[in-house]
């Protein structure tokens, strides 16, 4: 079980979708650190360390939504995958899309998982507890010192 803070990054376009995160990710045993970046540049920025992001953490789990403007979810994901100092954190498809070419590429471009957002909040919490429970109570995530 995780005793340290957990850093999450969540790229999301969204704002009300941004607050139910941030609502659903609040409560609960399990300290985290919640950044969310409004879209695919921005959350590359944020992980490259560059602009207004030069002294941020490393996160530890990423939330991806994929339709965002700038640059989608899925190019995101890929440049994640490519980067040998990026490709070890998880990425969480955290999307309103249950299309199946979605599912699949999301897969074929290394995604840990898939997950079809819930518009109501009670569900949304549910999962974000799902989520929790899962990356900081049941696996081991790598080393964040990169």
């Amino acid at each position: 079980m995780v005793t340290r803070s957990i850093k999450i990054l969540m790229a999301e376009d969204s704002p009300s979708d941004a607050e139910l995160a941030r609502q659903a990710f609040k409560g609960g045993k399990i300290l985290n650190e919640l950044v969310i970046v409004k879209d695919g540049v921005e959350a590359m920025e944020y992980l490259r360390r560059e602009g207004q992001y030069q002294s941020v953490a490393r996160p530890d789990v990423i939330l991806l939504d994929l339709n965002m403007p700038k640059k989608d979810g899925r190019q995101v994901l890929a440049e994640i995958k490519e980067d040998p100092n990026l490709r070890t954190i998880p990425v969480v498809i955290l999307t309103t899309s249950e299309d199946e070419n979605d599912i699949l590429t999301s897969y074929e471009l290394q995604a840990s998982s898939f997950i079809t957002k819930p518009v109501e909040f009670d569900n949304f919490l549910s999962v974000a507890k799902g989520i929790k429970e899962f990356y900081f109570n049941i696996v081991t995530l790598p080393p964040n010192d990169a």
